[in-house]
């Protein structure tokens, strides 16, 4: 019973495991992934320069094209690579990596730990990498291209046991030499990609161990078209895949037509990197600085400094036409640009309503004459009665606590009329003040007797009207 149900769990482990390592689409994250990702950025565009890519690209641009086209994909996938190399070196060289549940190239970097290894300890150059492809694949596939002529130039880019180089329709490839074993190359770039006239001694280029070659290596670059594409172990591909096909095991992990579509990771693009730690890759450029790679994006995906700015509008262009505008005033009206800050030609005159202004009283200026009605003047001196407070308007009419006796009646007296807001006195006369003081002066030389007061009666209705007149001493 015990071995019937050994091989019942043999079975379904051997069936389990392929259907674990496949994936439904190519270069994908599924909606599970998502939520493990973290340190995004989003709302902005990562894009390098010549000298930046170079810088990036150095460190693995003599790497074989199969090799190369793997990291090149497995670098748009950050978390991974770091949860790839973490769980390799936590379980050693037997780890099932075709079941692990990644993408399938990062799979295939981490059948090469030294590589894994390299770019998860290189994390933000790992995810600048895979921002650079994304964003700029043609400008990157051109600079690998551009490095690998200087290194052939100089003449450290050689054939080998380890690897081929093949130089055809304009570019360099690099292919394993060996059907079995592909080898990851070592190498300084700030030697190797720098220009030695007269000074070469020994190889610049050194070799490790050969790793195996595996259906994982199921990518490979196009040069020509400036992307990575998969070949999916078939006939008619490059010289290598024809020499090491009989020595790899074919299966569904690596070899589906799923795959057939490269579609990188793009929300790579979004992931937060501390660029200033890109400095210490500046082995080929040295005075290379990356503040101006991260550029805030627009609502439509475009670079905020990616549309010009407005030109101002010169002085006599028609402006555009605005109903809400047009409600409330004209839109043509030349003194609009007045108040905008530009420069003013020359402007039509326009004659601007006069508004009427209050004059001061003149002397010298003939005013209207007014016809005041005659007012009874007391021959005997009366009590000086508290006048009212001051006011900005004319004062009302106070009546008359004692009336005057009958005089003879007075010539009529034509006076100017004044308004407190002409800065004169109101309806106060002067010359009558001035014939009042004279009659009191006289009445004090001469004493008369003082008749007895009657009592406080009402003033008479037709005393309405008038403005009270100021009594007061004769200057």
């Amino acid at each position: 019973m015990k071995k019937f149900l050994a091989y019942l769990l043999i079975f379904a482990i051997a069936f389990a495991a392929p259907s674990a390592g496949a994936r439904p689409l190519a270069n994908a994250v599924s909606p599970q992934d998502e939520g493990q990702y973290q340190g995004y950025d989003q709302g902005y565009d990562t894009y390098f320069s010549a000298d930046q890519l170079e810088n990036l690209v150095a460190p693995i641009a003599l790497y074989p094209d199969p090799l190369l086209a793997q990291v090149l994909l497995a670098a748009t996938f950050p978390d991974q690579i770091d949860e790839a190399a973490r769980t390799v070196r936590a379980y050693g060289a037997g780890y099932a990596v075709d079941s692990a549940p990644w993408d399938v190239s990062v799979k295939a970097v981490a059948h090469y730990p030294i590589v894994l290894s390299m770019m998860a300890d290189k994390i933000d150059w790992t995810t600048s990498l895979g921002q650079a492809y994304v964003n700029q694949s043609s400008d990157l596939m051109d600079v690998v291209q551009r490095l690998r002529r200087r290194a052939r130039s100089g003449g450290y880019l050689v054939s080998s046991p380890q690897q081929e180089i093949v130089d055809t329709d304009g570019y360099l490839y690099i292919y394993p030499q060996q059907p079995e074993y592909i080898y990851v190359p070592v190498y300084d770039p700030g030697y190797v990609f720098l220009d030695h006239p007269g000074f070469h001694v020994g190889p610049a280029i050194w070799f490790g161990t050969g790793f195996l070659i595996g259906a994982w290596l199921n990518h490979d670059c196009d040069w020509g078209h400036h992307r990575v594409f998969y070949h999916g172990w078939a006939g008619g591909g490059p010289v290598w895949i024809a020499r090491s096909r009989s020595h790899i095991h074919i299966n569904n992990i690596y070899v589906n037509n799923v795959y057939r579509n490269v579609a990188p990771n793009r929300r790579v693009l979004d992931r937060h990197v501390n660029y200033d730690a890109l400095n210490r890759y500046n082995s080929v450029h040295r005075g290379v600085d990356y503040n101006n790679v991260r550029r805030p994006r627009t609502d439509a995906g475009q670079r905020n400094n990616a549309s010009p700015r407005p030109v101002p509008v010169a002085p006599g262009t028609p402006h555009p036409d605005n109903k809400i505008i047009r409600r409330s005033m004209d839109p043509k009206d030349p003194r609009i640009d007045a108040h905008r800050g530009r420069t003013q030609g020359p402007q039509p005159q326009v004659q601007q309503p006069v508004a009427p202004r209050p004059e001061a009283r003149r002397p010298d200026i003939q005013q209207p004459q007014v016809h005041q009605p005659d007012v009874p003047r007391s021959e005997t001196r009366r009590p000086e009665t508290p006048q009212p407070a001051p006011h900005t308007t004319l004062p009302m009419q106070v009546p008359r606590t004692n009336p005057a006796p009958v005089q003879p009646r007075q010539p009529d007296v034509q006076r100017q009329p004044q308004s407190v807001f002409r800065g004169g006195g109101g309806s106060f006369d002067p010359r009558a003040a001035s014939q009042r003081g004279q009659e009191s002066r006289q009445q004090q030389s001469h004493p008369v007797q003082q008749a007895p007061r009657p009592p406080r009666q009402q003033a008479p209705s037709q005393q309405h009207g008038q403005q009270n007149q100021p009594r007061g001493r004769g200057r």
